[in-house]
């Protein structure tokens, strides 16, 4: 049985059917604040992740299950680009660099892995504000994953790493 958010009741705004959750960040983007006590969307698909990674079908039971599933694939996607790096400075180095890239596929787009997951955008506002949500979740998952990764002797957790190995739901992003 995987592991759904506990976020799917939130009350928020909805794009391609992902709730546009609050997060704990400083990057620009349309999610506002959240709570600094509390868990937020990327925190839950952190700690979720080795668990949720395990399975090979995820039912979806609300808007903010999808966003987990997005950053539970792109979580898994870092780990495997960050495999061959044994440091924690080249690991931020790659992360980082995938985190800004604004070239990345839409619900509805090709290449997107989750067409039958994620409705298409109705309007092209929709689309402006998924990709910016998506950029802006994509650049924090980045920062906070470094955190989770490295051990305390500054080197890379094979552990952690070793789940890149696996595909989340038999899919990749590009």
């Amino acid at each position: 049985m995987v592991y759904h958010s506990a976020l799917n009741d939130f009350p928020a705004r909805i794009a391609c059917g992902c709730a546009i959750l609050p997060l704990k960040t400083n990057v620009r983007g349309p999610a506002g604040p959240a709570d600094a006590h509390q868990d937020d969307i990327i925190d839950e698909a952190i700690r979720l992740f080795r668990a949720n990674c395990l399975f090979r079908s995820f039912e979806v039971a609300g808007p903010a299950d999808r966003v987990l599933i997005y950053v539970t694939l792109y979580i898994n996607t870092q780990l495997r680009k960050i495999q061959p790096t044994d440091t924690k400075e080249s690991a931020s180095k790659i992360v980082l660099r995938d985190g800004l890239d604004a070239n990345f596929s839409l619900p509805g787009e090709a290449g997107f892995p989750f067409g039958g997951v994620f409705p298409s955008a109705k309007e092209s506002e929709e689309s402006d504000l998924i990709r910016a949500y998506l950029r802006q979740l994509r650049e924090e998952t980045g920062k906070r994953l470094i955190t989770a990764i490295v051990d305390p002797d500054g080197r890379l957790n094979k552990h952690w790493l070793a789940y890149g190995k696996r595909k989340f739901l038999n899919k990749t992003l590009p």
